[in-house]
């Protein structure tokens, strides 16, 4: 039996952008298991929609707190999504939007 999956829509601001963030929250969801998609916006914030186990998610939300060395997150916004009417299969990183 499978854990219900969860949808959260993701921004994140700070010093996201130009130090491996989006990279590294693709690693950090692939690892945890969460399908989505990850994009840097031109306000220079970075959005995500991550999809999966409730767990796993909350995971990937926890990481995203702090993201890898050389991030600054100043805030975080999670806010629930409607589940894709078709899951992801994998976690990507999306162009600028």
């Amino acid at each position: 039996m499978n854990p219900p999956a969860v949808s959260r829509h993701l921004v994140v601001r700070g010093l996201v952008q130009g130090v491996g963030y989006r990279w590294s929250m693709v690693q950090a969801a692939r690892r945890l298991g969460v399908r989505g998609w990850v994009r840097n916006r031109r306000d220079g914030s970075v959005e995500a929609l991550a999809f999966g186990p409730a767990a796993a998610v909350e995971a990937l939300i926890a990481w995203a707190r702090s993201g890898p060395d050389g991030a600054r997150v100043d805030a975080l916004e999670a806010a629930e999504a409607p589940a894709p009417v078709e899951p992801p299969s994998d976690f990507v990183q999306r162009e600028t939007m």
